[in-house]
């Protein structure tokens, strides 16, 4: 990731950071209203695996807000690389799917292309700057699977009305996404801080 150190200077900028957050803030507040009608609806146990692309924004805002001050928090770095990298590629690939099947999409569903594509973006820049170690790794990646498996098994997915009779194919392409994160956040993370430890 050598091509990202000259932009690192820029990505931390306290008014970048600034400006960053707040448009995470009210994307996560956004995301969480899109939300609203399963979540009322959504056992009270299973809510904080509903809402998964905003949950994902939540988790950046946080982190951007320790950067805002210096600082770093390991663990919401790891949980926002994977659930960014994740829920950012897996929600332009539900909505490509959607145009493909309804042939055409409201502008809801390209605002969504275009802001989960960003998502998933963020979580690649700001990667000179993650603290990450092998336990923050570790329970992120419990995380992103156990996600899985409350959407998949208890059926907690998000709801695209389109692509409803093929959940069964989209939860088979879920996991292995979230083997390919956990395999490129490893790479990203920890075997670029080996790396450089042993340089």
């Amino acid at each position: 990731m050598k091509f990202l150190q000259p932009f690192v200077y820029y990505l931390m900028d306290k008014r970048f950071l600034l400006v960053l957050f707040i448009i995470n803030l009210f994307g996560t507040i956004y995301g969480f209203i899109w939300y609203e009608s399963q979540l009322a609806t959504t056992r009270l146990i299973f809510i904080p695996f509903v809402p998964d692309s905003p949950t994902a924004s939540l988790f950046f805002t946080i982190v951007l807000a320790f950067f805002l001050f210096n600082r770093n928090a390991p663990y919401i770095e790891a949980l926002a690389f994977m659930s960014l990298f994740k829920y950012g590629i897996w929600a332009v690939v539900m909505n490509i799917l959607t145009l493909i099947s309804a042939g055409s999409l409201g502008w809801q569903g390209y605002m969504l292309i275009a802001s989960h594509g960003a998502m998933a973006v963020q979580a690649l820049l700001y990667i000179p700057n993650y603290r990450i170690e092998l336990r923050h790794f570790a329970v992120a990646a419990i995380w992103i699977l156990h996600n899985d498996i409350i959407d998949y098994v208890y059926e907690m997915m998000p709801v695209y009305a389109q692509l409803t009779v093929h959940m069964k194919e989209i939860g088979y392409f879920t996991f292995w996404l979230s083997i390919i994160t956990i395999f490129v956040t490893y790479i990203c993370t920890i075997k670029r801080n080996n790396a450089t430890q042993l340089n």
